[in-house]
């Protein structure tokens, strides 16, 4: 659709996506590599961007991601490339606060349609306790530990986790695709509520597999979980905090392994992306067992899962299994 992009040539755009513009299902794969269609082309942040971009916009859409599948997406710096192909694309689907080369990226750029999934739906708060009960105990866990748990806060940006808001976060980027793109309107309207029952139903699985759990608390490498927590009434007790790669207190430790204890928590949970000895190590120290607990910020041949929806199923038996259905 932009006229811009025409003037590159196949071999050009090749290139690019060579150099980290991994494309996704094959109704990207084709036209990203051919260049110069006249599909509506939308540049992702990272995965769960690319699925909203994807299955709202369908055949209409070519769809490119900046984050390669198997790269932690906090990690990524966006080459000169791919700001280039940020100024050829249609419009850009990111979420501000996850990847600051990014949202740098982004800003500075010349493209028309930026569409931020932040701001379509509420952040919250969270430091590394988050969820059920995690406001009874946030003032007394501060006062007692000068590692506490605010310190590891901040506005959390995992808000795909949840499929409520993450349905919220698709009906935004459905408008925003119909007033880019007028002409297939109809079908981003249709595709948008299309998906928005799929998360809904998605939202009614979790709702009813975790509504009579033996335990509510869960431990997971680092808090990206928090929506989900608070969504269906449990509590995620994260090792370190937002951050993935930060590393965890001496104290934030041993709290986590007393508090396993006390609350009947029988799993650590790792992720994919992210090295799990820290969650092994606990784990281990705390006769618990391991599994994984996928944040689904890109899609692997580790993955439970070819796409979101699967490996969320995946992340509630997991859940079921960890915390005990009754």
């Amino acid at each position: 659709m932009n006229v811009r992009r025409h003037h590159i040539s196949g071999i050009a755009v090749a290139a690019v996506t060579a150099l980290g513009l991994g494309t996704l299902s094959a109704c990207s794969t084709d036209s990203a590599a051919a260049g110069g269609t006249d599909k509506f082309d939308v540049v992702a942040s990272f995965y769960p961007m690319a699925y909203l971009a994807e299955q709202i916009g369908g055949d209409h859409v070519s769809v490119t991601s900046l984050t390669e599948p198997g790269q932690e997406p906090h990690d990524l710096e966006i080459s000169a490339q791919q700001r280039t192909q940020l100024e050829k694309s249609d419009a850009a689907l990111y979420l501000k606060g996850l990847q600051p080369s990014v949202d740098e990226a982004v800003t500075q750029s010349g493209i028309k349609t930026k569409i931020d999934a932040a701001t379509l739906t509420t952040l919250e708060e969270h430091g590394t306790e988050v969820g059920g009960h995690a406001a009874e105990h946030e003032d007394e866990h501060a006062a007692e530990d000068e590692h506490g748990h605010e310190e590891e806060g901040g506005k959390d940006p995992h808000i795909w986790l949840d499929p409520v808001k993450y349905a919220e976060v698709a009906e935004g980027v459905g408008k925003a695709f119909e007033k880019a793109d007028p002409d297939h309107a109809a079908d981003y309207k249709k595709n948008t509520a299309d998906l928005v029952a799929k998360l809904g139903a998605l939202d009614t699985e979790f709702k009813n597999g975790l509504a009579g759990t033996k335990t509510k608390v869960f431990i997971t490498t680092h808090a990206a979980f928090g929506y989900l927590a608070e969504r269906y009434g449990l509590t995620e007790e994260a090792i370190s905090g937002l951050d993935p790669e930060s590393e965890p207190s001496g104290a934030r430790v041993k709290e986590l392994e007393k508090m396993a204890k006390a609350d009947g928590v029988t799993t650590v949970f790792y992720e994919t992306l992210v090295s799990d000895k820290t969650a092994k190590t606990i784990a281990g120290d705390a006769n618990l067992k391991t599994d994984v607990l996928d944040p689904i910020e890109g899609i692997t041949k580790k993955s439970r899962g070819t796409d979101y929806i699967a490996v969320q199923k995946a992340n509630l038996k997991a859940l079921q299994t960890a915390l005990g259905t009754t």
